[in-house]
Formats: C-alpha cells, sequence, structure tokens
C-alpha cells in the first residue's frame, strides 16, 4: 500500500473543502471496499478523508411515508431498522443478503453506492482493465466472464455492479443527496450510473468532489409488499449470480401495479421495465410473469460462459412475482 495522508472531516463543508483543494482524494467511510483496493494497488488516493463521524447517520419517515437514510449509516442499521423492515422490507432483505455481519456493522450506505465491481481483471494490477486503466483493454470478454453482464455490456467493459443494497433502490425510485464546495444536489437513482459506453471508468454521475449525503425512498404503498431474492454460488459471504427486488400489487387477481429490479446483469442495477409495462393490467399467473420476463431478456446479450442468467433471472422473476400474488390473496 502506497503512504497516504489520513484527515478527519469534523463537518460536510470541511469534507467538500478537502476534495475540491485535492481532487485525487478520497472519502473514508467504513472502507471496506476502498482500503482493499488500496491494498492490491488498484487505488493509490495520496490523502483520505475520514466522513464516518459526520452527523449523517439518520434514518428517518419523510412526511410521505417513504424514508431519508443518512450517508453513514451502517448497512446493519439499515437492515434492523423497524420502518425500513416495515416500509421497504426488499431493502432490508437486501442488505442482509450482502458480505457478513462484521462488514456490515461498519460498511456506510454511502460507501455501499460507491463499491466498484468485483470483476478478477479489475482487482489484478498486473492484467489490462479498461475500468481500471482506460484504453488497455477488457479481457473478460475474451477470457472469464462467468458472472458478468447480459445487458447493456460493451467492447470496452462487461462488469456488474456487485450491490445487494442498490437493487432495490432502483426498483424504488431511490434519490441520492450529495454535497460539493459548490452546493447541494440530487441525481435520481436511475440517472445515477453512468452507461459504459466508451468511459467504464466512470462508474456514476455524481459531480467531482462530491460527498453523499443521503437517500430518499419516496413513500409507496406497495413497497411494504416487497422481496429481494439473491442466487449465488454459496450460501452466505458470496456476490449475486442473479437478483431480483419486487413488489406486486393484484387487485380481483390483475396486476394493478408492479416493480421488478435486476442485479449482477449489468454495471448497474436494472430496472425492468419493459417487464412492468407487459405486467399492468394483466391476470397475476405464472404465465403472464414468464412473459414479462420474456419481453425484459429479449434485450439480454450474454457472452458465452453466462448465457445461464437469462433463465435464472428469468426463473426468479417467476418465482417470486408467484409468491408475491399468493399473498396478496390471503
Amino acid at each position: 500500500m502506497k503512504e497516504f495522508e489520513y484527515r478527519r472531516a469534523t463537518d460536510v463543508r470541511t469534507a467538500t473543502t478537502l476534495l475540491a483543494e485535492n481532487p485525487d482524494a478520497r472519502f473514508l467511510g467504513g472502507g471496506t471496499n476502498l482500503v482493499d483496493l488500496m491494498k492490491v494497488g488498484v487505488e493509490t488516493p495520496p490523502q483520505l478523508v475520514d466522513v464516518r463521524r459526520l452527523p449523517l447517520d439518520a434514518i428517518e419517515v419523510a412526511a410521505d411515508g417513504g424514508l431519508r437514510i443518512g450517508a453513514t449509516a451502517t448497512n446493519s442499521g439499515v437492515a434492523n431498522h423497524p420502518e425500513v423492515r416495515r416500509r421497504f422490507p426488499a431493502l432490508a432483505q437486501a442488505v442482509l443478503a450482502g458480505a457478513s455481519g462484521q462488514l456490515r456493522n461498519v460498511a456506510t450506505v454511502g460507501g455501499n453506492l460507491l463499491q466498484r465491481t468485483r470483476c478478477g481483471y479489475f482487482a489484478d494490477v498486473t492484467q489490462p482493465c479498461n475500468k481500471r486503466v482506460p484504453g488497455s483493454g477488457c479481457p473478460a470478454i475474451e477470457g472469464e466472464h462467468h458472472n458478468h453482464a447480459i445487458f447493456d455490456w460493451s467492447e470496452q467493459c462487461a462488469a456488474t455492479s456487485p450491490s445487494d443494497m442498490a437493487v432495490p433502490l432502483a426498483a424504488f425510485d431511490a434519490v441520492v443527496s450529495y454535497e460539493t464546495a459548490d452546493g447541494t444536489g440530487e441525481l435520481s437513482y436511475s440517472d445515477f450510473h453512468r452507461p459504459v459506453g466508451d468511459r467504464p471508468d466512470a462508474d456514476v454521475a455524481l459531480p467531482a468532489g462530491a460527498l453523499i449525503t443521503g437517500i430518499t425512498l419516496p413513500g409507496a404503498e406497495i413497497a411494504a409488499r416487497s422481496r429481494y431474492r439473491k442466487v449465488r454460488e454459496r450460501a452466505s459471504y458470496a456476490f449475486a449470480n442473479g437478483s431480483i427486488a419486487a413488489a406486486l400489487d393484484v387487485r380481483d387477481g390483475v396486476v394493478s401495479d408492479v416493480r421488478i429490479a435486476f442485479g449482477a446483469v449489468a454495471n448497474r442495477p436494472w430496472r425492468a421495465r419493459a417487464a412492468e409495462r407487459a405486467l399492468l393490467g394483466r391476470p397475476a399467473t405464472a404465465a403472464e410473469f414468464g412473459a414479462a420476463a420474456d419481453a425484459e431478456l429479449a434485450a439480454a446479450t450474454p457472452l458465452p460462459d453466462n448465457a445461464y442468467k437469462v433463465p435464472l433471472v428469468r426463473n426468479l422473476v417467476v418465482s417470486v412475482l408467484t409468491e408475491l400474488a399468493e399473498e396478496a390473496t390471503r
């Protein structure tokens, strides 16, 4: 690990000023991803600005029935909060599906939004990687891509977002709040992740030096009947091969509202809008759920060794929505 300067911010203004003065510095929350990358030489910031102790850890119910979650709230704090479990159970389930209890106790919401891909080529500085060194190539496309993207990848990069938390945030239209030395701002979660294009090194659309201060989940009655399911290669402490966050509202046997997002299939959580459109006003049956999944997966372009993700995701859609539909009729 290369030598670096450590600074502890006493308030948000100090933190953003330090980044404005040193654009190559990094904010430090729990450090569960950043420090690991520093150890292997992927990240080499000259300065770390510790923001963990800033007063940004509140979890509050908003006036519309949604939630405001501060950026320094821990993953464990989110997963165990009674209002998160009551209003957005899929979010609590997603957080608990990620990492280990020890890591969740220190990892922060803001850091989770910014975690980097777990592609093996990205983490190995002896290998080319456009996400790490733009223009060096993407060996995953011809090499090991068993758990890479099936949607919206490019010849520049086929890596996926590893976040479990991000999937329900996409499903329920979260909004990310941030602050820079020039003031405050917001990004809808649908605009938070940049498309791969020819700049896979630029993961998110935050302005330079921005400190995430929190996320807002708008009130949504349907979210109280939501679920997160993750398929992985071992029972715990493993990243997803495919996942789903979903919620379903059924009236008189017909789908009146639905939210669906996938994880581990693209460089960002994938909002399944084609599937949602296909289901509205249709009977809440397994056949319709399968047809909606097919409508979404028609846009998938899997690589040779990850084509298994297409039926995997289809099965997730059918099984989770069927369970939700059965619960809605009880």
